[in-house]
């Protein structure tokens, strides 16, 4: 979800106006994933590397993540949406994110409409380093035999082992680049990249990217 500042500054306005307008985008963009009938989505929220941000926009965007869990989670609970967060939980993020966070994924477990997936304080490298450092303590306590380290072992030790690998990635604001996202999980995803800004990106912009994805061929190394 990138261009929240750009939008802005186009505009004259704060950076943080540019994220708040991002809050329509991405409801606009649930609805349509729920018309569509997927049952998986996951939005970029909060990187590890957006703390190097200005303070006063990090600051931002961890009371603005908050608003919006306790301002939108009863409606995706009544359309029958799971909420769910990966990421590391600890270090910066505040304790009452992280309580609204539990209690959220808390009220929608039970939910199988749509599992929504935040990415919050997530990095890909991070998911991955955070898992192998849990598989080498189980190796180390002799709950793993290190040749028997597969893939499948590999992705029970991610931030959510039952979540299957995207389709489709989406990228908007017009950059090519991944940005340390779901590094393990999209090794054969299709790639969809758009120049609209975040904020301005609805679900149209959603069928959009579906409509193209559908109409590639997946051949997944084969031929």
């Amino acid at each position: 979800m990138d261009g929240n500042g750009r939008w802005a500054q186009r505009r004259g306005l704060k950076r943080t106006d540019g994220h708040a307008a991002g809050e329509e985008a991405l409801f606009d963009t649930v609805e349509g994933a729920l018309e569509l009938g997927l049952a998986w989505m996951t939005v970029y929220a909060f990187s590890t590397e957006n703390w190097r941000r200005p303070l006063d926009e990090v600051r931002y965007l961890m009371n603005f993540n908050e608003r919006l869990l306790l301002g939108r989670r009863d409606d995706l609970h009544a359309k029958g949406v799971r909420v769910r967060f990966i990421g590391r939980r600890g270090g910066r993020v505040p304790a009452r994110v992280r309580r609204h966070i539990e209690d959220t994924e808390a009220m929608t477990a039970k939910n199988r409409r749509l599992t929504l997936t935040f990415a919050f304080n997530y990095g890909g490298r991070a998911e991955l380093v955070d898992g192998m450092q849990r598989l080498a303590a189980d190796a180390r306590d002799h709950r793993i035999d290190p040749k028997k380290v597969d893939e499948k072992m590999i992705r029970r030790y991610l931030y959510a082992p039952d979540m299957p690998d995207p389709d489709l990635l989406v990228r908007t604001s017009g950059e090519f680049r991944i940005s340390n996202y779901l590094l393990w999980e999209i090794a054969y995803s299709e790639l969809y990249f758009t120049e609209t800004l975040w904020p301005d990106f609805r679900r149209e912009h959603l069928f959009d990217a579906v409509r193209e994805f559908q109409a590639r061929e997946r051949r997944f190394g084969a031929i």
